[in-house]
């Protein structure tokens, strides 16, 4: 995905200035991915064994990563699916029954948690930010 999508796509922008961070999960911090994205942001990179490590307890500012996955899973798995199809039934079933309003409140929520990060200069924001 990086040599066929990410790397190409951001060949199409003006990136000298855009660091690139990502969690500390094995599969994005392999040696050769890791020494693709050090090519590619140099001393920009934050990521576990990149020059700039990444945070511990790091905030998630993504809506991806605050909201859809943990709402998500716990619908998903609300009735204990017990097999493959009731569980993709489930995804589909959660993900379909998400509504506009729903995306507008999250999305008013990311841009409350970017202006807090930069008025605080990255700071760690309180737990009640964390609320939906």
């Amino acid at each position: 995905m990086i040599t066929n999508f990410f790397i190409p796509e951001l060949n199409n922008h003006d990136v000298q200035e855009l660091w690139f961070q990502q969690d500390g999960a094995t599969c994005h911090t392999a040696r050769a991915t890791i020494d693709l994205l050090k090519d590619t942001f140099g001393d920009r990179l934050i990521s576990r064994f990149g020059p700039v490590n990444r945070p511990p307890r790091s905030c998630d500012l993504t809506p991806l990563d605050y909201f859809l996955w943990a709402y998500v899973k716990s619908w998903v798995y609300a009735d204990t699916p017990q097999t493959l199809d009731h569980l993709e039934d489930n995804v589909r079933r959660v993900i379909a029954d998400i509504r506009p309003q729903m995306l507008e409140k999250v999305i008013e929520k990311w841009t409350s948690r970017l202006d807090y990060i930069r008025a605080s200069r990255g700071r760690p924001m309180p737990e009640i930010i964390f609320k939906m």
